[in-house]
């Protein structure tokens, strides 16, 4: 990045000045060596979104930040509606919900050097996975309409799950205001066959062995020890978000002109909050979130199934689940005055502090769990959420490593063969229906994800609780 472009305040802050149409500054959480390697275009998405209205306190970017559709990838910015604040489906992104689910499993270690190897072998046999993967769950529209309303809450109700998960998934499994009306019959029809199923990218489902304990009192509220087995699920709203997010793109693109809203980017097309096309939006947006929270429910079902077959002294269950790639309608404090805004956190995860009510009693007094995810050959982290990170970007926290590379270059510098043949050198197995995918994900395309998350410990924005080492990982 070119440092013209910002300016120091701190070790891991970096402001970018208003200049122009900006109501706000922007802030770069980010250290010397992982601001060397973002991109300029980190510094105009926020310069972008901060010229949007309503917008409130500031455009934030994540120190695992990186150019992406609209917002960059890692971006945070909260809007008002009292004040013409928008909705901005590049704000959100196209995987919409896209999110980690963690899960004990109840074993340790020790148990893992008989384990692993079959329990590998049978996720991979029964979740399925890879572009276009299809599930043995077939809906019809109405059963759809279903799942996007209820949300991992019609999971449960259909026999995916136990009534009890769902105290540990934001909103308790199901986002209220969600409207399946505002789907597309193209979006639906995408998603008929896809509910239980992993998708492709850098979607994963991981076992993992906490290697260690960085917060013994937050690790014992979350009932985590050194040398626990986890599994770790990242996927989210497949077909259906990635239609939802293309189709209000372009009606987006209309509505702005409408309401005489000078975009500083095309990729920003919004709608005003309050507007027909922001209400019917978020509508489907919220939908979008339920499909993902529901596919996460189905596959920890699936998970559950295999644990039962493989490992019959294990307990497989829910840690916690949250989101990427949403807008929420939250209660923050802004200038001294509690205020209801819309948070759009793309490639950011919600990292709320201690004593919100809306998190589970036994999480309560050390904060959210925040789960970030690493690569198929690095760490993935546990940390708790803190007041700090709600009066510095809205609760929100980076959600993983942060790519470096694209997937096109990747496959240029890395083949996938010899990725696998690496990484099961270091004795962690890879499963995958793709080598190419495997070159697109490999881990040297990603930053270090332990950097990315000592800025966010650093800064506050969330506290590290326990470091997780991968065992095998099931890709698509």
């Amino acid at each position: 990045m070119d440092r013209k472009l910002v300016k120091r305040k701190g070790d891991y802050k970096w402001v970018v000045e208003r200049v122009g149409a900006m109501r706000v500054e922007g802030t770069i959480f980010a250290s010397e060596a992982l601001i060397a390697e973002m991109d300029d275009m980190v510094v105009q998405q926020l310069r972008n979104v901060a010229a949007l209205p309503g917008i409130v306190a500031g455009s934030f970017a994540m120190p695992d930040a990186h150019w992406g559709y609209g917002f960059c990838i890692g971006g945070v910015a909260a809007f008002d509606a009292a004040q013409g604040g928008v909705v901005s489906a590049g704000g959100v992104g196209f995987d919409i919900a896209c999110g980690v689910r963690t899960l004990h499993t109840g074993l340790k270690a020790d148990a893992m050097d008989a384990l692993r190897e079959p329990l590998a072998e049978a996720l991979f046999r029964t979740i399925p996975a890879g572009v276009g993967s299809t599930g043995k769950l077939k809906l019809s529209v109405s059963r759809l309409d279903d799942v996007l309303a209820g949300g991992a809450r019609w999971a449960v109700e259909n026999g995916f799950g136990r009534a009890d998960d769902l105290r540990f998934i934001e909103a308790n499994g199901c986002i209220r205001g969600a409207d399946p009306t505002q789907v597309s019959d193209q979006a639906k029809k995408r998603q008929l066959d896809q509910m239980g199923t992993l998708g492709s990218g850098n979607h994963y489902l991981e076992i993992q062995r906490v290697a260690e304990i960085c917060d013994p009192p937050a690790a014992a509220a979350y009932g985590i020890e050194e040398g626990d087995i986890m599994v770790s699920i990242h996927c989210g709203s497949r077909g259906l978000g990635h239609q939802i997010g293309t189709d209000y793109l372009k009606t987006m693109t209309t509505a702005a002109k409408h309401h005489g809203l000078d975009l500083p980017e095309r990729e920003l097309a919004c709608a005003p909050l309050e507007s027909s096309v922001g209400k019917s939006y978020l509508g489907a947006m919220r939908a979008g979130i339920n499909c993902a929270l529901a596919n996460r429910q189905i596959l920890t079902h699936l998970v559950r199934e295999v644990f039962a077959e493989v490992a019959p002294k294990a307990n497989v269950r829910l840690l916690y689940d949250v989101s990427h790639n949403t807008c929420q309608e939250e209660e923050h404090t802004v200038d001294g005055k509690r205020r209801r805004l819309f948070v759009h956190r793309k490639g950011a995860t919600r990292a709320w502090g201690p004593g919100r009510a809306e998190l589970p009693a036994e999480y309560r007094s050390v904060g959210q769990p925040v789960l970030i995810g690493g690569t198929m050959g690095t760490a993935s982290y546990i940390l708790a959420g803190t007041e700090q990170s709600e009066r510095l970007a809205f609760g929100s926290a980076c959600h993983g490593a942060g790519r470096t590379m694209s997937r096109n270059a990747a496959t240029k510098q890395f083949h996938g063969k010899e990725v696998v043949g690496r990484l099961a050198a270091q004795g962690i197995l890879i499963r995958s229906r793709s080598m190419r995918g495997i070159a697109e994900e490999a881990p040297g395309a990603y930053k270090d994800v332990s950097e990315v998350v000592e800025v966010a410990h650093q800064v506050g924005l969330a506290r590290k609780v326990a470091r997780l080492v991968p065992l095998a990982c099931i890709k698509g």
